[in-house]
């Protein structure tokens, strides 16, 4: 039996992956910082997939909530075969638009996160000879979109680099780039979800990732739209690039 630990786990694209992961069989760890509703999807999946669902109630800015999350994931006794860090936030005004305080809460989240519960994880998976590790990034990473194309961008460099690191000792790693996903992202930052072929449906996107995980691949960019779109940013120069900063933001 394996488990998951999966950061924002009740809502968009974490929530769909609990559904995923559970319906494969996977125990569950959910990682959010509203209690009722982490207790209200918990209660879900233990009655539609007869699985184990731990929660955690846990804001990944302050640190010693995200202490314990690392503690938990450092758990010998109680291994974490796959960690899905999910969890993340986006700004709607430009940098100087937010506080310094707002910028540093979203790095906290994006980046600090990332970074230190993958260095609980790893370590124990790798003496395991056995784990993973899907590290949730954006298509926005290979754009200049300010700080949260810029923190995505680390995610991005990270996971490819513990993906070649720890491969040989038996742990994958590998980081999803979405598009405009349906999910309530969007509606968090009061920007008005659009509709069209560029908006991925959630539970197209966390299968095809769970499926390029399986293959071992260092990235997934599901749909044809944004493999294209990530091509064509490697021959189009960034002050062109640039002009895309609304997009997403309205």
């Amino acid at each position: 039996m394996s488990t998951s630990l999966i950061t924002g786990a009740t809502a968009g694209i974490g929530h769909e992956y609990a559904v995923q992961l559970a319906a494969r069989g996977d125990d569950l760890v959910l990682v959010a910082r509203d209690s009722a509703r982490l207790e209200q999807v918990a209660h879900e999946l233990r009655r539609a997939h007869q699985v184990e669902v731990e929660v955690l109630v846990a804001d990944l800015v302050d640190r010693d909530d995200l202490a314990r999350v690392e503690a938990r994931l450092a758990d010998r006794d109680r291994p974490v075969d796959l960690l899905v860090n999910n969890a993340g936030f986006g700004l709607k005004q430009r940098f100087l638009d937010n506080t310094a305080d707002e910028e540093t809460a979203m790095l906290e989240v994006l980046v600090t996160a990332v970074l230190r519960l993958s260095h609980a994880a790893l370590r124990p998976m790798a003496e395991r000879g056995h784990g993973g590790i899907i590290n949730v990034s954006s298509v926005a990473a290979f754009l200049p979109r300010g700080t949260y194309s810029a923190a995505k961008a680390w995610v991005n460099s990270f996971s490819e680099w513990a993906h070649l690191e720890y491969g040989s000792r038996g742990v994958r790693v590998m980081a999803l780039c979405p598009g405009f996903t349906k999910t309530e992202f969007h509606q968090r930052m009061d920007v008005k979800r659009g509709e069209g072929f560029m908006w991925l449906d959630v539970e197209f996107l966390v299968r095809t990732s769970l499926e390029d995980f399986d293959k071992g691949r260092a990235y997934s960019i599901p749909g044809a739209q944004y493999k294209t779109i990530v091509a064509l940013t490697r021959a189009i120069p960034n002050r062109v690039l640039r002009l895309t900063q609304s997009v997403g933001r309205r």
